[in-house]
């Protein structure tokens, strides 16, 4: 049995953990900036997508994965556009017009790779990925165990752990964090202090455009070489789901995200291992059943911004 537990659980196996979370955590990070500024995001399952395509669509033109990466954020920033305008600008509902936008999101990557490349399935390789930017940080780097695991990593991994940190100072510390969470509890107060709702609604939505467009980014010219049409496999539901076990807080998400990095890399183990037989289909719904699992534990204990959802217009006081 001791030997089982150590062939499984490996630094080589927290490694993957963090990087496989990578893309699950930016995507929560995502909703937990839209949420607590009032607005219900499923749309990120489709704003991924859009963000794939576009850095692997720039790195391919540009042979630079440096712009492919901006590329990827800015096409998550211009398709969130267009869930703002019609969530907050239009008033529809939320969850509505976010399903819209991931059904989109599928037809317009579909059509862009015809219209870009000739063919529909994958993109031609792109000649180099952020894979080759790779760093290690001096010492750290070396601790045993948790060292390479989180201070030997690709540039988005970083990049999702820096965000967590980054968005629990930005609500404990800013002016902007502090406008985001009151838009999403008591907008109408906000409203009151000469504060435009409207405007943090629509800012919260294409920052989360920015952080799922590198979780594109991620999946595309970080963790492959090339777009494939629907690779996000559902990241942007179990973001969803990341953000309320996480309650609705940076690090909590990241912490969720982390949970489900590990599930998916120990089934990859598992496998590749051959230590539990069961066939492979079997192992691909570990992810989802432990969103499942994650949700249904955590859902209660967990409190949503009071106006989360909610349509918000002056006139209305909120309502």
């Amino acid at each position: 049995m001791s030997r089982l537990l150590a062939d499984l659980f490996t630094p080589q196996l927290l490694g993957a953990t963090v990087r496989l979370a990578a893309p699950v955590s930016l995507g929560a990070l995502a909703s937990v900036v839209c949420e607590r500024s009032g607005v219900t995001n499923i749309a990120m399952e489709g704003v991924m997508l859009v963000g794939a395509f576009c850095a692997a669509w720039a790195a391919w033109l540009t042979g630079s994965p440096w712009l492919g990466l901006l590329g990827g954020a800015a096409g998550g920033v211009l398709f969130s556009l267009l869930f703002a305008w019609a969530a907050v600008s239009l008033h529809m509902n939320h969850v509505v017009a976010g399903a819209i936008m991931n059904i989109l999101s599928f037809g317009i990557t579909r059509y862009l790779m015809v219209v870009v490349y000739g063919h529909q399935g994958t993109s031609p390789s792109i000649a180099h990925s952020l894979q080759d930017y790779r760093l290690a940080i001096p010492f750290l780097s070396r601790v045993p165990f948790i060292g390479p695991a989180l201070f030997d990593q690709t540039p988005i991994v970083y990049l999702s752990l820096l965000a967590a940190v980054l968005w629990a100072w930005i609500y404990a510390r800013t002016r902007l964090g502090l406008s985001m969470i009151a838009s999403g509890e008591h907008p109408m107060a906000l409203e009151t202090l000469g504060r435009s709702v409207l405007r943090v609604r629509y800012t919260a939505i294409l920052l989360a455009g920015v952080l799922c467009g590198a979780a594109g980014a991620f999946l595309s010219i970080e963790n492959a070489d090339s777009f494939t049409e629907g690779m996000t496999g559902g990241r942007g539901f179990i973001a969803l789901a990341a953000n309320i076990a996480g309650g609705w807080r940076p690090v909590g998400a990241l912490l969720a995200s982390l949970f489900f990095g590990f599930v998916d890399a120990f089934q990859l183990r598992a496998q590749s291992l051959g230590i539990i037989r069961l066939p492979s289909e079997v192992f691909l719904v570990f992810p989802y059943v432990a969103t499942i699992l994650a949700v249904a534990g955590f859902v209660r204990k967990s409190r949503p911004p009071a106006a989360v959802g909610k349509d918000f217009t002056v006139e209305g006081n909120g309502e």
